[in-house]
């Protein structure tokens, strides 16, 4: 289970009209809240001094994937993950960037209603914080959001399944464009080895010890309680 000291306490978060043009825009648009229980969310800088957070969820929609999301600028970033990380440094994941999502998202499980985009289960395989390890060529130290636009940014990860050094680089496309890939590489360190790829049908929630199917079994049982009351 992911520590206390991974969760970040961001305070209320209040939509503004600025929101409705800001980064989360794309995901707002894409969604029904009121017939998705994802969080609507908002554009949120995190509190000078706080542990940036990520979060890898398994996502069992049209194709099951892994999401990787690390907290950038008030948001998360985002990238799908067809076979999710890896431990082992010889091993280059496909990473897909997709739109923006609200820090709220952190914390998101449970059944996103078949219809609705990105329709099927979600649970929080791993989370806990990241630190930059962004330099320009000359060893200087630049902001991480700079090195994700230039197309490279290496970070150390602190988690409940994921540890030490890994690396997003961009393969094609640019500035999170239209057919941007990325290749998601853990960096040789103590903590690389050659565990094989994670099994998102045996894999459990850091939040709640369940599995994919025991999420969309509950929630099965909830919506038949619902309709025969």
């Amino acid at each position: 289970m992911a520590s206390k000291d991974s969760h970040r306490t961001t305070g209320p978060r209040h939509r503004s009209a600025q929101d409705h043009d800001g980064p989360l825009a794309d995901y707002r648009r894409k969604r029904d809240f009121d017939k998705t229980a994802e969080p609507e969310g908002a554009h949120a800088p995190a509190e000078p001094g706080e542990a940036a957070r990520f979060v890898v969820q398994i996502h069992d929609a049209s194709r099951m994937h892994f999401d990787f999301r690390l907290e950038v600028d008030g948001v998360l970033k985002s990238w799908a993950v067809p076979k999710g990380p890896s431990h082992d440094p010889t091993e280059k994941r496909l990473a897909v960037p997709t739109e923006d999502h609200p820090l709220d998202y952190h914390d998101f499980e449970g059944i996103i209603a078949q219809g609705e985009y990105g329709g099927g289960t979600v649970i929080v395989w791993d989370q806990g914080t990241y630190r930059s390890l962004a330099t320009d060529r000359r060893g200087n130290e630049v902001p991480f959001a700079e090195a994700l636009a230039a197309g490279h940014a290496s970070f150390w990860m602190d988690g409940a399944k994921l540890h030490g050094g890994y690396a997003l680089t961009r393969t094609r496309g640019g500035a999170f464009g239209d057919n941007e890939t990325w290749l998601l590489v853990k960096r040789k360190d103590r903590h690389a080895d050659k565990t094989d790829a994670p099994d998102p049908w045996r894999a459990r929630s850091v939040l709640t010890g369940r599995t994919l199917r025991q999420v969309a079994a509950e929630s099965a049982d909830e919506a038949s309680r619902d309709d025969g009351d």
